[in-house]
């Protein structure tokens, strides 16, 4: 279990993380979500104690994490999988981390199985693509058998098999009681491998919910709609207090009416429905919605970028005004 109270972190004027107050707990899946700059990676580092709170506290299985005498067997923790020396085998990184917490070396030959390292594991590290070096990272957090994982962006730079494999291990590790608390930018990997989201935005956490209610507390519910007399549904469905747009003839998308009530509304007034499908949000669109003010670094497409440096329309320059020697015109 990870329990964070009041926790913060100020580098100088900035402050990274607000008073922020959590807990991760065992035998489920936590995803850990946040825009860039929102406070995540300090967050981590703190509660692998890897940076001092400001103010707060943050602990692990009950003691913050430089107080336990085993802390491989206690945490396992992926936040940086280049943090290797690049000359040593997998292997003989593997075999130097059990070494030095007394885990047997047929531990590390479990762990090579286990994350799919056998056929390089006596290969410098230093020649690994980014998938390998991920694989070898979570083989490191996994040594110990630990009893909570913490997983910073693990499937970055695996392959399809490699990210369906992350997310069964983290699953099955939290069918084992095991706390597992992972971030990841892929909105639709958290939403298939976690049971709860813990969303941070500019230092402060907005929401701390399981999935399902994630996504029902902060989208909007639609339905779609179609039907050849769609004006004459349209008028019925405003009187009932809905909300209804439409992008092409014949289709409607009603917020603030449930599907069934759709469905009766139509039957009593004589309205023939060709469709009538609800409309689920994703994780994704929740956390667009729920984060949009908490976006540090915005982005614009071509267009807005276009629009937003052409010059403002002014009247034509007079004669006088327009250059007419080559020395002017430089």
């Amino acid at each position: 279990m990870i329990e964070a109270h009041g926790l913060t972190k100020r580098y100088g004027p900035k402050t990274a993380v607000n008073g922020i107050s959590f807990t991760v707990r065992p035998g489920v899946v936590t995803g850990f979500l946040g825009p860039n700059g929102a406070g995540k990676s300090t967050t981590m580092r703190m509660i692998m104690g890897l940076d001092r709170p400001t103010a707060g506290t943050v602990t692990v299985n009950g003691k913050p994490y430089a107080q336990h005498r085993s802390p491989l067997t206690e945490v396992g923790a992926l936040l940086e999988a280049k943090a290797v020396h690049t000359g040593r085998s997998a292997a003989n990184h593997l075999y130097a981390l059990a070494a030095t917490h007394g885990i047997p070396r047929s531990r590390v030959s479990e762990v090579i199985e286990m994350t799919g390292l056998r056929a390089v594991a006596k290969k410098r590290v230093g020649g690994f693509s980014l998938g390998m070096g991920q694989r070898l990272g979570i083989a490191v957090a996994l040594l110990g058998d630990p009893k909570t994982l913490i997983l910073d962006e693990p499937v970055n730079g695996l392959d399809p098999e490699g990210v369906l494999w992350v997310r069964h291990l983290a699953r099955y590790l939290a069918s084992e009681g095991r706390t597992v608390f992972l971030s990841s930018h892929l909105m639709s990997e958290v939403a298939q491998t976690a049971d709860r989201v813990l969303v941070i935005g500019r230092g402060e956490i907005l929401a701390d919910a399981t999935v399902q209610e994630f996504v029902d507390g902060a989208s909007t519910k639609t339905v779609t709609v179609r039907s050849p007399e769609a004006a004459k549904l349209a008028d019925v469905l405003q009187r009932q207090g809905g909300t209804v747009t439409s992008d092409e003839p014949g289709l409607l998308s009603v917020s603030d009416v449930e599907a069934p009530a759709i469905g009766e509304a139509a039957a009593a007034n004589g309205i023939v429905l060709h469709e009538l499908t609800p409309v689920r949000s994703t994780l994704e669109q929740a956390y667009m919605e729920l984060t949009a003010d908490s976006v540090e670094y915005h982005a614009t497409t071509g267009a807005e970028s276009a629009a937003a440096t052409a010059p403002s329309a002014e009247p034509a320059p007079s004669a006088a005004a327009v250059p007419t020697t080559e020395g002017d015109a430089r």
